[in-house]
């Protein structure tokens, strides 16, 4: 049996709905536990995240999969959203990882912005995501600079990494 086959596709509006969805699973799953309790209700409540699924899905390109499941097949399984030389975003659901898809999806934004003249690759993530951290180190990029995560106003402390391109 083969195993499951990756597609990368724009964004549809269609997929807002699924869109969401994932973004709130990876909350759940990462943030949240992380999170004081008054942050984390603010955040639970998805207000955020559904605007900005609206405001920005058409920049999105999604990962669905093929030869899964036949109930999942063509299912939102990952996201990335780029803004410039910055991955803005870029989730892959918890039942779908280690399947290769966050490589691909990063190799297409890389390749995105290699075409749009870039020479770095920049992304941020969190110091307490291990995972996060490691994965983008395994795919050549170097962590340059900690800062309070003022943006999300979290109480936790964002971690600048960058690629050459």
């Amino acid at each position: 049996m083969r195993g499951p086959e990756i597609v990368l596709r724009d964004a549809r509006a269609s997929d807002v709905d699924a869109l969401t969805q994932l973004l709130m699973q990876t909350y759940h799953t990462t943030w949240e536990p992380m999170l004081r309790p008054e942050v984390a209700a603010t955040f639970a409540t998805g207000e955020r995240t559904c605007a900005y699924v609206r405001a920005h899905w058409h920049e999105v390109t999604v990962a669905v999969l093929h030869n899964v499941d036949p109930n999942a097949d063509g299912d939102v399984a990952g996201m990335v959203h780029v803004i410039g030389d910055f991955v803005d975003a870029l989730h892959v659901a918890p039942s779908r990882q280690r399947l290769g898809i966050g490589a691909r999806l990063l190799a297409h934004a890389e390749a995105q912005m290699r075409a749009r003249g870039h020479r770095l690759a920049r992304l941020e993530t969190d110091t307490f995501n291990v995972q996060s951290r490691a994965f983008y180190v395994r795919n050549g990029y170097t962590e340059v600079a900690t800062y309070p995560d003022e943006a999300w106003d979290s109480g936790l402390t964002t971690v600048l990494l960058t690629k050459p391109l």
